[in-house]
């Protein structure tokens, strides 16, 4: 039943995708329409440290604006088919590399999975040190996304990494050695970290995850001397009967209803800010709402603020100044956490100050970044949820698309979104925002049988309707459906210029340079450039394993060079990595460096899929009950898919169940997955929330999914 209701759906995307689609696809080779150039009021970070040097990559979008665009020129259309490998430094690890190196006085910042950072002569590759912060991998049962970072921050000597367990770290730039380690969060609670922090005027800024867990949002600021912390701004409301911590609390507190605070709320700051220095402003994107329906956190409605937005704070202080809502009362996971960029551009023949985000919701949105004023916004992919937003910034919704209601409705975006954390660029010489773009289509519908559960994956939604077919011909047609690309945008025009399709989605971050190009790695493992103003494909590189970080540029002794981390991982490749066929996630994730004539090669270091389903055939029996297999397929949807993979198809990150000696000894398969045998390995227990029976039947329906391979 799930499955025809599914496919229905699939095949009606087409009528549904005529509301909101409002642009025609334009394809390689186009000509790009970006003929308004904007400026920025700053091009690096404006650092108290005198040996910041422009030519080298200081912070996470380069700079404070958060461009992500490098202006060197030495790398360029007419030259880029000479661009060779120059060196390379492996992880031993390709699981969710998506850190963004950062570069200082010749030398480079990586971190790998689990917070490894490693420093690194940004010219010949030399290591320099590795520190191993030894995270509490318990807490990965947390971790809604995978086992991910996305890089650290310098100020003058000190190199600083927020920690998946929620510590923030200083070390000496020069020795990795530790000047200070604090905790940032409750341990009580299920928060996770995975954002890079930010450093404005001597604080560090960090947020953090665990929205689907039942946490509250917030983002803090700490002393870069000591670790103290200086000020936190909550983005959610809490239990009105303990007071308000601001007016900001109290004006948020009005739009929400029920008893949201029992759950958490929601609104997370796990990845995206940006800083103008000239007006004091920090800008923060804020998550989701816990749990998604918004009928089960706050029953009749309301906006749920600050869910959804982008606010500006005083960084200072950590007051607020403003917000704007990009989805007012969120219930599909669109997050405004996205990356976003600053910038001053004409808007009707006046320059202004503007900040720019493509959140997920499918909208690009320019924003005045003085105030918060809504200027416009156009959908940038297709989009059936609303057909668009009016004057005052509010989208004008299907009336469908609100669940639960008519139910299930087959929906894009869906919570993948039109552009998950992957960091778009903005070029101040085509004056276009390119975008990594996707289509992923999603089922929402009411988990009827939703039971909230603390510290567990809660969303009220039925993740099952989403499960893949095993009718090979309607698997071809669901991924038909799904679509990747690079989208350039006029941000002036708020039209595409041009896109590149891709063969799948989850594809790396942008990065911009003055050559007049744009690179990005791949999920079907490439490292590729395209001429900034048509889109055309110049130059591709094949990277053994999937990308999903994205490049960067830099310049030592006038040699220009271009960096990029490879290693697939997050929701998507755990989910679906396993059928989407891909296979690059098997391989080793590295730093890859680029420059003119560069002459090195990479080595075959594949790792090789480990277990043989021989193993496990035998135990097999052919008296599998029906009812314990739908049973445990359940459980396994809303427990274990996430990281396992849809149908059991593992993506090679995590081991392939279907495969596991475990599988065959009821007794040991009990005592990892209801007692949390594995638990400091990142595996967590589900005793609280699933019996011995529910655990024995999630194994009869991965042993179904296993006979399946020797059919």
């Amino acid at each position: 039943m799930i499955l025809r209701v599914f496919f229905v759906l699939l095949g009606s995307l087409g009528i549904l995708l005529s509301v909101g689609c409002s642009h025609e696809r334009q394809i390689e080779g186009s000509i790009a329409g970006g003929d308004a150039k904007s400026k920025v009021a700053f091009s690096i970070p404006a650092n108290e440290d005198k040996n910041l040097k422009s030519e080298e990559w200081l912070s996470h979008g380069r700079t404070y604006a958060e461009e992500r665009y490098a202006p060197f020129t030495s790398i360029n259309t007419e030259n880029i088919s000479d661009l060779g490998l120059e060196w390379s430094f492996e992880f031993g690890t390709s699981r969710g590399i998506e850190a963004t190196p950062i570069v200082l006085d010749g030398v480079m910042y990586a971190t790998s999975t689990w917070n490894l950072v490693h420093a690194l002569d940004a010219k010949s590759g030399v290591h320099l040190w590795t520190y191993d912060p030894e995270v509490d991998r318990s807490r990965g049962a947390f971790l809604c996304c995978d086992a991910v970072n996305r890089g650290v921050a310098i100020w003058e000597n000190q190199v600083f990494v927020a920690t998946i367990d929620g510590r923030l770290i200083a070390l000496d730039s020069k020795s990795g050695k530790v000047n200070w380690d604090v905790l940032t969060i409750d341990k009580s609670r299920p928060y996770t970290i995975t954002g890079a922090p930010r450093v404005i005027n001597g604080k560090v800024i960090i947020g953090n995850g665990g929205a689907e867990f039942g946490v509250r949002g917030f983002v803090a600021a700490y002393d870069v001397n000591d670790g103290s912390q200086l000020w936190k701004f909550y983005t959610v409301p809490g239990d009105p009967a303990d007071g308000f911590e601001s007016d900001a609390m109290k004006l948020a507190a009005s739009t929400w209803n029920g008893e949201w605070w029992k759950i958490g709320g929601g609104g997370t700051v796990w990845d995206s800010m940006a800083y103008d220095p000239e007006l004091n402003l920090l800008y923060i994107g804020v998550g989701n709402g816990s749990p998604w329906n918004q009928e089960l956190r706050s029953p009749g409605g309301g906006d749920n603020l600050f869910l959804s937005s982008i606010v500006a704070l005083n960084p200072d202080s950590g007051d607020y100044v403003w917000h704007y809502q990009t989805t007012p009362g969120d219930t599909w996971d669109f997050t405004a956490t996205q990356h976003m960029v600053l910038a001053d551009i004409p808007v009707k023949g006046v320059m202004r100050k503007v900040i720019m985000q493509a959140p997920k919701n499918g909208f690009f949105y320019v924003i005045d970044r003085t105030n918060g004023e809504f200027i416009s916004a156009k959908n940038y992919v297709s989009v059936n949820w609303a057909t668009h937003i009016d004057e005052d910034g509010r989208p004008v919704e299907v009336e469908e698309a609100r669940w639960p209601g008519k139910q299930p409705y087959l929906q894009l975006p869906g919570p993948y979104g039109a552009h998950n954390w992957h960091p778009m660029s903005y070029s101040l010489d085509s004056g276009l925002v390119y975008i990594p773009a996707q289509e992923i289509p999603f089922p929402y519908a009411d988990d009827k049988e939703f039971k909230y559960a603390p510290g567990k994956w809660n969303t009220g939604a039925d993740i099952g309707l989403a499960s893949l077919p095993e009718d090979k011909s309607q698997e071809e047609a669901f991924f038909k459906s799904v679509k990747g690309r690079i989208v350039a945008w006029d941000p002036v025009k708020q039209e595409q210029a041009w896109a590149f399709e891709h063969p799948a989605p989850w594809n790396g971050g942008l990065l911009s340079t003055g050559g007049n190009l744009v690179f990005q790695g791949t999920a079907d493992a490439h490292f590729a450039a395209y001429n900034a103003k048509t889109g055309q494909r110049l130059w591709k590189y094949f990277t053994q394993t999937g990308i999903v970080a994205a490049p960067i540029s830099y310049v030592i002794d006038g040699q220009q060079y271009v960096a990029i981390a490879t290693g697939w991982g997050g929701v998507f490749a755990l989910t679906h990595g396993g059928v989407t066929n891909l296979s690059t996630q098997k391989q080793t994730g590295r730093i890859l460096v680029f420059k003119l004539d560069g002459q090195s090669s990479l080595t075959d270091s594949r790792i090789k899929e480990s277990g043989d389903v021989s193993t496990i055939v035998p135990e097999i029996k052919a008296d599998l009950s029906d009812s314990d297999i739908a049973s445990g397929k359940a459980n396994y949807n809303q427990h274990c898919l996430g990281c396992h993979g849809d149908r059991a198809i593992s993506s090679g990150l995590v081991p392939d169940l279907r495969k596991s000696k475990i599988l065959s000894n009821s007794a040991a398969w009990k005592a990892i997955v209801h007692d949390g045998g594995l638990r400091p390995m990142g595996m967590p227990s589900f005793a609280d929330v699933l019996s011995t029976e529910d655990v024995e039947a999630i194994r009869a329906y991965i042993l179904s999914e296993a006979r399946s391979l020797s059919d």
